[in-house]
């Protein structure tokens, strides 16, 4: 699909009489955050969004159209993983239209059928904190299908009285139980569940950049699309919550295909949160851990079996042990602060979210209030990620990864910084212009600075 076809197709769903509504895709990346009813392209699509949910229907779409390039920037040498040190754009488009039934009282199930097209910069690889979070090494020229979510939930009460819904397109927007138990079946993102932060996890209206949509140094668990297969077990009642769940892990390194021993091969979560008011400001805690088991190889077991054993382990499966601390805090009515703190035990390789070992992101998130554009968000974020010492010897003799890889290396940690401002330019229809700065990409300080500009359009009913 040509440029000039894809903004016309954006621009279609923000017309009454639009035929059909594409939406988008949240990479290994949670839910797409369409944003509540009241937020739809015209009053007669949101009246009709209620009539439905009164006869037990759920009816939610977007679509997102991402430009994101880079000018020249130091390249002595490079590998097959490294970002193309030339000038280069490319684009991304991600629709979805997500469709939810009421069984019985609770139960639901949601399917999210999807199209996407186009390639982050370089293919997605290059940089560990890559830079889009749309993008993914699956790319294409032509619109694909698919369906990443296709799940049950039962929403069980145990108390009588009942809170306000979030804004999750995913739900339905009737109140729920303040105390309740949740138990959700099926294909989804770990996302849509886990590590979930105020102003740091979607990059369809927040940051871009992968490291500041989650925990780079966890590996969460997902096929090459961001997509698993699995089950989660959630209890909250508005001041503590955990949440637990089993999913699948890829077959191989960045893999299309999930792997189908389960019993050997898997990933198992689980996180305590704590949410708080101070002074009528709302704040949140996120401690997360989780193990996977894959055909991953120690850094030892790669060397002794040759580096063309990267993509899978040919001596059996590995673990990998994982742990993430976040927060949120509203400062004031229009002001919040936000950090991650992540790790994991780095004597194996990471499988498949990105190849970090151990990060911290922090950022502040201000809208428009005082400027008169209460519906405008800016906001500013950055990352710092290092690698373990055997990642680190792996890439200084010459190994790729399936992100990072530079056929040698100058250690340094690397340091992504992200600023964004997002205008609301009418109902459903948002517009943002995104600048990011990647200091020693791929942890090698001989490359770059690189600096990446961004226009991102959404719209959502």
């Amino acid at each position: 699909m040509s440029l000039p076809r894809l903004f016309l197709a954006l621009l279609a769903l923000a017309l009454p009489g639009a035929a059909a509504a594409q939406t988008g895709r949240f990479q290994s990346a949670g839910a797409p955050n369409a944003g509540p009813p009241e937020l739809a392209l015209f009053p007669g699509l949101a009246a009709l969004q209620d009539r439905l949910e009164e006869q037990g229907w759920l009816i939610r779409g977007q679509a997102t159209f991402i430009l994101q390039g880079h000018p020249r920037f130091r390249s002595p040498y490079r590998g097959e993983a490294s970002l193309s040190p030339a000038p280069n754009a490319r684009n991304t488009f991600s629709s979805d239209l997500v469709v939810g039934r009421r069984l019985w009282h609770g139960a639901e199930v949601i399917v999210n059928a999807s199209v996407t097209r186009g390639f982050g910069v370089s293919n997605s690889v290059g940089a560990a904190a890559f830079p889009n979070n749309e993008a993914f090494r699956l790319g294409s020229t032509e619109p694909y299908f698919f369906v990443p979510r296709a799940f049950f939930r039962q929403t069980i009460a145990l108390s009588g009285d009942t809170v306000p819904p979030d804004d999750d397109p995913l739900r339905f927007t009737e109140s729920l139980p303040r105390e309740r138990i949740t138990i959700t079946i099926g294909k989804l993102s770990v996302w849509d569940i886990f590590d979930d932060n105020r102003y740091a996890h979607d990059a369809r209206t927040q940051f871009l950049n992968w490291a500041l949509v989650g925990a780079a140094g966890f590996d969460y668990a997902a096929d090459a699309r961001g997509w698993t297969n699995g089950i989660a077990v959630e209890w909250e009642n508005g001041t503590w919550a955990v949440r637990a769940g089993v999913f699948q892990v890829a077959r191989r390194a960045n893999g299309l295909f999930l792997d189908p021993s389960v019993t050997r091969a898997f990933q198992a979560l689980v996180s305590l949160e704590r949410f708080w008011e101070v002074s009528g400001r709302e704040g949140a805690a996120r401690l997360i851990y989780g193990y996977s088991r894959t055909r991953q190889s120690s850094w030892n077991q790669l060397f002794r079996n040759g580096f063309d054993t990267f993509e899978q382990n040919p001596n059996g499966y590995e673990g990998k042990h994982n742990l993430a601390l976040s927060f949120d805090q509203q400062i004031t009515g229009d002001l919040g602060v936000f950090g991650r703190l992540s790790w994991n035990d780095g004597r194996t390789q990471n499988w498949m979210f990105t190849e970090t070992d151990r990060a911290v992101s922090a950022g502040v998130s201000m809208q428009g209030t005082r400027w008169g554009r209460p519906r405008d968000t800016v906001a500013l974020g950055g990352n710092v990620g290092w690698i373990s010492a055997g990642r680190r010897r792996y890439l200084e003799a010459g190994g790729i990864g399936f992100i990072v890889g530079d056929g040698r290396l100058n250690y340094a940690p690397e340091v992504a910084i992200e600023t964004y401002y997002n205008m609301h330019v009418a109902a459903g229809i948002d517009v943002a212009l995104n600048y990011q700065a990647i200091v020693n990409p791929a942890y090698n300080q001989d490359r770059g600075p690189v600096h990446l500009f961004a226009l991102r359009f959404r719209t959502a009913f």
